[in-house]
């Protein structure tokens, strides 16, 4: 069993997730329960499918989860191209945080990798 705290990409996730939670605290009422909604579960699924994925005890198992985890880094990523175009975002604000979901999904990526092998 492994302790997801010492994962390095559990903790990009973890903080970027933090950081999509705050930005969308400024997107239309309207969109609380739909688009923001959507987002915040989608982001705060990848650093938790990461920790859950460390409590299996087969590698297999493990992967399985980190490939959860990119399945919903691929869904936040669109989610958040589809609030910057609804002008829900900010340039640099949708900048960044793209910028950190493609260091995850790289990071995860490896680690699938790795942990196949």
């Amino acid at each position: 069993m492994k302790n997801y705290h010492n994962l390095k990409v559990w903790d990009k996730a973890h903080q970027t997730a933090l950081r999509i939670y705050s930005l969308t605290k400024n997107f239309p009422k309207e969109e609380q329960f739909n688009l923001v909604s959507q987002i915040r579960r989608s982001s705060l699924s990848i650093p938790t499918n990461i920790a859950e994925g460390t409590g299996k005890f087969t590698n297999s198992d493990f992967a399985k989860f980190l490939q959860i985890a990119l399945g919903s880094a691929h869904e936040v990523e669109y989610l958040l191209l589809f609030s910057f175009e609804l002008q829900f975002l900010e340039k640099d604000d949708y900048e960044l945080v793209a910028k950190e979901i493609g260091e995850i999904k790289a990071m995860l990526i490896s680690l699938i990798k790795k942990v196949r092998a």
